[in-house]
């Protein structure tokens, strides 16, 4: 047989978790035609060299925020220089369908700071796969529907139940979207609207997506002390999957804030007593202690983002009103560990605060920090890194078996529209971050293990039956790298860099990354359930 693509004298690290043995690798037709040892004068119309490289199934980032940039740039460069081959996408409640009331205006917000010119032409799932279809994109996707959207298609942003009727309309556009192909449902119960619903209105849209073995995947309630506390969040999550028999996974496993710290034992004691008791619970998790947020999301209180933006900008204005929010402003500040814990990432209206904390910004302005936030509030959103994690944790969280990687990124760009900000370096670094730095450096992973939580773990997990493993038959999306020298160059102070020691990568049998360069190739496909 003479391949389309050839990769020989590679270690072949197939995915399972165990360890790499030396073989070749034969494409055809986009997909794993051979796996192991070819003979030697197999023939291919592309050949690479893999000496000293590990060739592992394409990475696949099980959590990420990519609905939006992939439409704007689909070439996913910070995503597929990590050797990510596939994302995981709308992530924490939304926002990619339904595009109707309150949903599509949220949606528009968040792509008028990428594109202002950027149209909402599509309703459903459908429509949004058509146009990501049509305008190609290197990497593969795999779509959640956002309990958040759905929530805000039907009823907006009220902090109240629905009625029997709103619920009813809820739980026909989720299952419009499981029939068009959804993986599962996200929540951002942490987020509003998320955060106004109820445990049992989750559990009664997570029996539908249940209906179809599907996933949710949940940012938790309250990973600090905002509202139920952080144990009580996870408990919560396990509730809805005892309730519903949704199979579940932890979004971005972590606590955050000196609240939170030490905590790791007590929370991977309760994932492991619910696997005992039968609930399926996994988690995903991004290898730095910063996490990322926004004014609205991290400091103002839920109840002054009623109504949407329209209702915090009215609130604003109201004296009495404003004092109560500044007050809740601080408290979450303390939650956070301070101000000086928060860097600006995006600040459209004020670029030149980008990198500095809110403490260097609230100096700047001459204003407490809590004002300061609420007087950046009233122009735009502004958006920031926060450091609260305990490193510690997060390495008892990583060690914890049912673990996959997921960035919580984007797919960004080091300039043009993608490339505004100062953004978190998990957005260019998580991958070869998990490979230098905890497996190569700290050896909190074995290589084979960490592989195996970028590819088979998170396959299985989304039920992808063609994808995660390097076996024949196999869709052939591959990822080389060098165990030696694969590095995270992306750094807090310096974000927009990416990564070196992954010289190949390839979607569907196309090569995307080739001796470290972007091909322009976008042969990524919407995978559907």
């Amino acid at each position: 047989m003479a391949f389309d693509l050839l990769i020989k004298n590679v270690r072949v690290m197939d995915g399972t978790g165990n360890p790499w043995y030396k073989g070749s690798i034969g494409v055809k037709d986009k997909k794993i035609a051979a796996v192991g040892n070819l003979p030697c004068c197999a023939e291919a119309c592309t050949t690479i060299d893999g000496k000293n490289l590990i060739a592992a199934p394409g990475f696949i980032d099980m959590h990420t925020h990519s609905e939006y940039p992939l439409l704007v740039d689909g070439h996913a460069h910070s995503k597929i220089r990590q050797g990510v081959t596939t994302e995981v996408t709308n992530s924490c409640g939304g926002w990619g369908a339904p595009m109707v009331g309150f949903a599509r205006t949220a949606a528009q917000k968040t792509v008028d700071k990428y594109d202002p010119n950027f149209e909402i032409d599509w309703v459903d799932f459908d429509g949004y796969n058509r146009r990501l279809e049509k305008q190609g994109t290197a990497v593969n996707v795999v779509n959640f529907v956002g309990h958040g959207a759905v929530r805000a298609a039907v009823f907006g942003f009220e902090d109240r139940p629905p009625t029997s009727d709103e619920l009813k309309q809820m739980l026909l556009y989720i299952e419009q979207a499981m029939e068009q192909g959804c993986f599962g449902i996200s929540t951002g119960i942490y987020y509003a609207p998320g955060s106004y619903a109820t445990l049992d209105e989750i559990a009664e849209c997570c029996k539908v997506v249940a209906k179809y073995n599907g996933v949710h995947s949940s940012h938790i309630r309250d990973e600090s002390t905002y509202n139920i506390g952080f144990i009580n969040a996870v408990k919560e999550v396990i509730e809805i999957g005892r309730k519903s028999g949704v199979r579940s996974n932890f979004s971005h496993l972590k606590g955050i804030g000196p609240f939170s710290v030490g905590k790791s034992p007590e929370v991977i004691g309760l994932l492991d007593q619910a696997r005992e008791e039968g609930i399926d619970v996994t988690a995903d998790q991004y290898p730095y202690t910063a996490s990322g947020s926004g004014i609205t999301g991290a400091l103002l209180p839920r109840w002054a983002q009623v109504g949407g933006r329209d209702g915090t900008l009215a609130r604003l204005k109201d004296p009495e009103t404003r004092a109560r929010m500044k007050k809740g402003i601080e408290e979450n500040y303390v939650r956070r560990g301070g101000p000086e814990k928060l860097m600006v990432a995006l600040c459209e209206h004020h670029p030149e605060y980008e990198g500095k904390s809110m403490k260097e910004v609230s100096d700047i302005m001459g204003m407490d920090p809590a004002e300061t936030a609420l007087t950046l509030l009233a122009d735009d959103e502004v958006s920031f890194v926060s450091h609260g994690q305990d490193e510690n944790d997060l390495i008892n969280y990583m060690k914890w078996y049912g673990i996959c990687v997921g960035s919580d990124g984007s797919s960004l760009a080091v300039d043009g529209p993608l490339g505004e900000g100062w953004p978190h370096p998990r957005n260019f670094g998580t991958f070869p971050r998990v490979l230098a730095r905890y497996v190569r450096e700290k050896k909190i992973l074995t290589l084979q293990d960490a592989v195996r939580r970028m590819t088979s773990a998170p396959a299985q997990r989304l039920r992808i039956k063609d994808r995660g493993l390097l076996r024949e038959g196999f869709w052939a999306d591959i990822t080389l790298f060098d165990p030696d020298t694969v590095e995270d160059k992306a750094t807090f102070r310096e974000p927009k860099q990416y990564p070196v020691g992954i010289p190949y990568v390839i979607v569907n049998g196309e090569i995307v990354i080739d001796n470290g360069c972007h091909t322009g190739k976008m042969p990524g496909r919407v995978l559907r359930r």
